[in-house]
Order: structure tokens, then C-alpha cells, then sequence
């Protein structure tokens, strides 16, 4: 199926579906919800998802995990070219109940792909039903990757943090934050560790992998995007990157 609403296929009477959808310029889905769980993957692209818990984005390789009734807010840099499994939730409980990235492997991804040219309600039985078989198979063994950025439970620290995702700097340290907010240092890192599972400084270069995703697949020089984020030398940025997805942002752009 491509290009459809999931109203046309939450009720289908399959436990797994799959649909493929295209959009062709900048654009934003409002906060939502979906009766299934959805492995959102990025063939072309890039878009991140926000939910209260934090905010996730898949770059080449990697998809999204949401689970079943997770409100999320989609944003789509430029156009985008997504493939979407859509799996009945008492199926896929292993799969845990928060977001995660997923890696993507060739089978899987290839999976993905010819799945969205399954009819809507297949023959379990045939050729079909084997396909989206092995998919959700695959889905349920995907290894996690470490990209999304968890947004604190503390009021004055999400808003910080929802602050630093809207201007990103990775000069921004533990002392400035701290000191605006009125806390120690040692309390501040406690706290911050506490609410996000992360350290601030791999929190924070997270958060400039985010920003920095969508300006690469528009196009931009690899140098503005460094400076612009706040690094001293695009050296330096490409060792953050490389750190981050395995590759260099010129191999990334080339990839996506």
C-alpha cells in the first residue's frame, strides 16, 4: 500500500501491514496516536519524532520503533520518502513500550521495501504472508542504536533542554546550565544523569547530531554546519559524527 491514511488500515484483519508513503516538501504531523505499533523507516529523507519522553530521529540504516499508543508529533526536513510497518500490538509486546532506533539490516531493509507492495489483506497462507512473516520476525530482532535524546521530568530542565534542541551549541557546558539553573555542579550532573540516562556532554552531542542530520541532507557544507553548532573546526565535528553513526558526514550525505 502507498500513500494511505492509517485509518484506511488500522482495522485490516492482518497482524502485520505495510505501507509506504511519500511526501515532497518540508512538513509537519501534528501530535498523534495509533491504535498499532509502527516501524518508521527513512528511505529518503530525514524526520525526527517528538514525544514527551524525548526526541528521536533515524538517519540512514535506522528506523524508528513507536510503540502502540505513544503520542508523537512527526517533522519532515524537505521531502521525505518513508516505508511504515504497521503491527497489531499483542504481537510484538517484546518490542518493549518506549521509542527506540533500530538498526537496519539488509535483510530488513529489503524486507521493507517489497512489503509495501503487499496487498492489504494478503493470503497468510502464500508467498505474501511468508514476507510480512519474516518482517515482523526481523523487526523483533533488531538490534537498539543509541540516538534519541530523553527529555528530563523536571520542568526547568526540560525547558532547557527544549531550548538547546531549538539552538543547539556544543560550547554550552555543565557550568552554564547549572548556573542558570541555580544548582551546584555535582548536583546538577547527578540530577541530569538521574532524569535522562545520560551524561550531559553525550546528551549534548546527541542533540547537535539531531541538528546537524537534516541541514546534510538538505545540501549545506559540512564547515557551516560545524561552526554554526559550535565547534572549533569541522575536524572536530567529524569526529563526534563518526563516533555517533559509524561514518563521515561526507559518507552519511552520500549514503542518504
Amino acid at each position: 500500500m502507498r500513500n494511505a491514511a492509517p485509518s484506511a488500515f488500522e482495522d485490516a484483519p492482518r497482524p502485520v501491514v505495510a505501507i509506504g508513503n511519500d511526501h515532497l516538501v518540508a512538513s509537519e504531523l501534528p501530535r498523534h496516536r495509533h491504535r498499532r505499533a509502527q516501524l518508521y523507516y527513512v528511505l529518503k529523507g530525514v524526520a525526527t519524532i517528538d514525544t514527551a519522553e524525548g526526541a528521536w530521529i533515524a538517519p540512514p540504516e535506522r528506523a524508528l520503533w513507536i510503540p502502540a499508543g505513544v503520542m508523537h508529533s512527526v517533522r519532515m526536513a524537505g521531502a521525505v520518502s518513508s516505508r511504515s510497518v504497521w503491527i497489531e500490538p499483542e504481537v510484538c509486546r517484546e518490542r518493549g513500550s518506549r521509542c527506540q532506533v533500530l538498526k537496519v539490516s539488509p535483510l530488513l531493509r529489503s524486507l521493507l521495501v517489497a512489503a509495501v507492495d503487499v496487498p492489504l489483506e494478503y493470503d497468510v497462507a502464500g508467498r505474501d504472508g511468508l514476507i510480512m512473516a519474516l518482517l515482523l520476525a526481523e523487526v523483533m530482532a533488531a538490534s537498539t542504536v543509541s540516538l534519541g535524546v530523553p527529555f528530563p521530568r523536571s520542568p526547568a530542565l526540560a525547558r532547557m533542554c527544549l531550548g538547546f534542541l531549538a539552538a543547539p551549541s556544543a560550547r554550552d557546558t555543565i557550568d552554564v546550565w547549572r548556573s542558570e539553573l541555580g544548582m551546584g555542579r555535582r548536583a546538577f550532573t547527578r540530577a541530569f544523569r538521574r532524569e535522562t540516562g545520560l551524561s550531559f556532554a553525550v546528551w549534548r552531542q546527541r542533540a547537535c547530531l539531531m541538528a546537524a542530520l537534516p541541514r546534510l541532507a538538505a545540501g549545506e557544507p559540512v564547515t557551516a554546519i560545524a561552526l554554526d553548532i559550535g565547534y572549533d573546526s569541522p575536524a572536530a565535528f567529524s569526529t563526534m559524527f563518526r563516533r555517533l553513526l559509524g561514518v563521515s558526514p561526507s559518507r552519511y550525505r552520500a549514503t542518504g
